[in-house]
């Protein structure tokens, strides 16, 4: 399965070793920005790095805004699924003044008339609970199946009735509780139900609960104009500005699954908090994130965290990615060491972070971002047209809106359709994510396949055609 806002690559290698210095992090970050963006420029990476000696920041590139500002430890970023974080934050937060339990079911603060009367749906009497949720074990999608293309439709389209309906539809696991599948609508479902627990809405609640008391000042849901000033701008795959996450359909509806903005030096006080340099009335309920795992395709899925490895080799992170900014926020408890990495393009962060952590652990190689489009004729775009079998994966949909192909994935990869742009007459690639593929031709100039790069660094994937 192929996720959006997921980690692509779960490979760590095991050396504990002292941290790069600032020129060798400078040095990374400054080879990654100009092999993506090139001479050029437009965007950048910002690190920051936390240990006994106190936080630091290192940045190289820039804001992608007009004026070409640098990047710095208080550029604002989306930083989309490291929000579950702090959703999962608020949760144990909650947990711990018995404002609720992880064990309840969420249907107890979502009745009927909060619903639009629709009923969540269980499995064999187990009702869905908000520890499963916060687990991802709640066996749900991971987005809505019958998204539109990107800025098809106005996000006034996309309601939380859809939602709601959506998910009453769903057919449970009977791993319910055990079987771990990656979901932002179960992070939707928690924001609701903690939202209608404290009679207010998410954005008020985060800010009351977690936010003030971390003492950050540059960490969000709604972009302020003090907030938009200091603002990285998004990237999309090829490097052309993209559009904010709230305001597309359905993303804008559910902020506790990746709607957050921030900061390196706000979320490097989050990491001085966990990591136990610092003190904070929260610091009890971000230690209880930890105790709550589960089983997870490789690894351990704890309230909000995914933990990975074992003894002073375990590693604590979440990755974040949207369709302009890429996030990373990875610490190692034995070692007491931690590092946020921010992009402003859809750039792999969670791999500079394990592989700051970990040297040893490969840095995979980007490729240059920019790309030349060509225009093809009507016909040789509907040669491709068709359905693609991609074995255990799913079914992929090739088909053409005017001069351009589109791509529709399976359901569980959570994409909406993507359109595809030709530079070449076989080799197309999509502009909001780095989505590439090539398709296969036989002796006869017939299209048999083709070869898909998902858009978060995993293996190529071939599919042939039905």
């Amino acid at each position: 399965m192929r996720q959006l806002l997921l980690v692509g690559s779960l490979a760590f290698a095991h050396s504990a070793v002292a941290l790069p210095s600032d020129g060798e992090i400078r040095h990374t970050i400054e080879e990654r920005v100009q092999a993506i963006a090139g001479p050029e420029g437009g965007m950048g990476i910002v690190v920051g790095v936390l240990d006994e000696k106190g936080p630091r920041v290192i940045a190289y590139g820039d804001s992608g805004a007009p004026e070409r500002r640098p990047l710095n430890g208080d550029t604002v970023f989306e930083i989309a699924s490291v929000t579950k974080v702090f959703t999962a934050a608020l949760l144990a937060d909650m947990a711990r003044t018995h404002d609720l339990k992880l064990t309840d079911p969420v249907a107890k603060y979502l009745p009927g008339a909060l619903t639009q009367g629709t009923k969540l749906p269980e499995r064999a009497g187990r009702a869905i609970t908000l520890v499963d949720l916060a687990t991802h074990t709640a066996g749900l999608p991971l987005m809505p199946d019958d998204l539109t293309a990107l800025m098809e439709l106005p996000a006034a389209r996309y309601s939380k009735s859809d939602l709601y309906r959506f998910i009453a539809a769903q057919p449970l696991s009977p791993d319910l509780g055990s079987k771990w599948a990656y979901s932002n609508l179960d992070y939707w479902l928690l924001q609701e139900a903690m939202a209608a627990r404290g009679r207010t809405d998410f954005e008020t609640l985060m800010q009351k609960r977690v936010i003030a008391p971390l003492g950050l000042k540059s960490t969000g849901i709604t972009w302020s104009p003090e907030l938009k000033a200091r603002a990285a701008v998004g990237h999309d795959a090829v490097l052309q500005p993209a559009p904010e996450i709230s305001s597309l359909t359905v993303f804008n509806l559910m902020p506790a699954a990746g709607g957050m903005l921030s900061t390196a030096n706000d979320l490097l006080k989050v990491l001085s908090v966990v990591m136990g340099y610092e003190d904070s009335k929260l610091a009890a309920s971000m230690a209880a994130q930890l105790r709550t795992r589960r089983p997870a395709d490789g690894h351990e899925q704890a309230l909000g965290w995914w933990i990975a490895g074992s003894g002073d080799d375990t590693i604590v992170f979440h990755d974040g990615g949207s369709f302009g900014f890429s996030s990373s926020l990875a610490w190692q408890p034995q070692r007491r060491v931690g590092v946020v990495v921010l992009a402003n393009q859809t750039t792999g962060a969670g791999g500079i972070a394990r592989h700051l952590l970990q040297p040893s652990t490969p840095l995979g190689q980007p490729s240059r971002a920019r790309r030349t489009e060509i225009t093809l004729d009507a016909a040789t775009l509907d040669a491709y047209a068709g359905r693609y079998d991609m074995q255990d994966e799913g079914i992929v949909v090739i088909g053409r809106q005017g001069s351009l192909l589109t791509i529709e994935l399976p359901a569980s990869w959570g994409l909406p359709k993507l359109r595809l742009h030709a530079q070449s007459e076989h080799e197309f690639f999509a502009t909001e994510l780095p989505l590439s593929l090539t398709f296969e031709m036989d002796a006869n100039s017939r299209v048999t396949g083709m070869l898909l790069s998902p858009p978060r660094g995993q293996r190529a994937i071939s599919a042939s055609r039905l």
